[in-house]
């Protein structure tokens, strides 16, 4: 079983609209409600590929009780931290004249002791997790303390830790060498100074986080593809040519993939190839983790991997 943990969950409402364009009325022509937010994502994409997870993180209020009926629905396990607050909704536009515009709710506040109780809650299910991963942005009122109490009692359970985030949350995440990261070329970039734009940079990029003495990183890279750089390797894949609907979750696609792969047993190689056709395959149709089985495996029967 994976854990997938969501600080900052929320009901994503895509709206696909055959024009956008600002300060004009525009009428959806469908509209999609879903339980959001990159870990679960990362969740429907292991349910997809046919394994098992378990999605954990704050909820509240009204919108808090629909995103767990939608992920219920959906067959995604979940066991959340209830908190006295609103879960916030996030808004998602697809057209046909380019790619999602995404508007962001910054999400609920969190106590101290909401912190504490989400700890208290993983420490009853991770015992039976082969892996965990942490996504997404983090409350608008963290503090490094809060996510440094989570880390640590994360790594104290011997479990591998992934995390998959931006900005302070990410720059704490680098001071713990121990923990393996899935990051795309902007997000590690502002983190270390210098732009990650191409496989040259994402390259130095990556021997620097190995350098530092993290077990793995991946830096996605869009289009031009991944690098996975490992204590004991590193690779280099890029997707095949496909019609791209919405990028939207395909990093957490990727994840899921990649994450999937690892908990059965599969090589590095393997997984980095898993890992590219799942967050390919997600680009295909609107929604974040929305894609079939089938999709993948043909998709990823087209990649190849190479060293570096």
């Amino acid at each position: 079983m994976i854990l997938c943990i969501t600080p900052n969950p929320a009901i994503d409402r895509t709206l696909i609209v055959p024009d956008l364009s600002l300060g004009n009325v525009h009428r959806a022509e469908r509209v999609i409600v879903a339980a959001g937010g990159k870990g679960l994502n990362v969740a429907r994409t292991i349910q997809t590929l046919g394994g098992k997870q378990l999605c954990m993180g704050f909820l509240g209020g009204d919108h808090g009780r629909l995103l767990a009926d939608l992920a219920q629905s959906e067959g995604i396990n979940s066991s959340w931290t209830w908190i006295n607050a609103e879960t916030r909704t996030c808004t998602i536009l697809i057209s046909q004249t380019g790619d999602a515009t995404l508007i962001n709710e910054p999400g609920m506040p969190v106590s101290k002791s909401d912190w504490a109780r989400l700890q208290g809650d993983i420490r009853e299910h991770i015992a039976a997790a082969g892996l965990v991963c942490i996504s997404g942005s983090l409350p608008p009122n963290f503090t490094s303390d809060d996510l440094r109490g989570l880390l640590e009692m994360l790594m104290s359970s011997g479990k591998q830790v992934w995390a998959d985030t931006s900005g302070i949350a990410l720059d704490v995440i680098l001071t713990y060498p121990g923990i393996c990261i899935k990051v795309n070329g902007d997000e590690i970039g502002k983190s270390i100074g210098f732009e990650v734009n191409d496989v040259k940079s994402a390259k130095r990029a990556s021997r620097i986080l190995i350098e530092r003495g993290m077990p793995a990183c991946i830096v996605t890279l869009g289009a031009r593809g991944a690098l996975l750089a490992t204590q004991i390797g590193r690779w280099y894949v890029q997707p095949p040519r496909v019609r791209v609907v919405s990028t939207v979750g395909s990093g957490d696609s990727f994840m899921g993939g990649l994450l999937n792969a690892r908990d059965n047993g599969r090589a590095w190689p393997e997984a980095l190839c898993e890992a590219i056709a799942a967050g390919t395959a997600n680009a295909l149709s609107e929604g974040g983790g929305h894609f079939t089985l089938h999709e993948c495996k043909e998709i990823q029967s087209q990649v190849e991997v190479e060293t570096w």
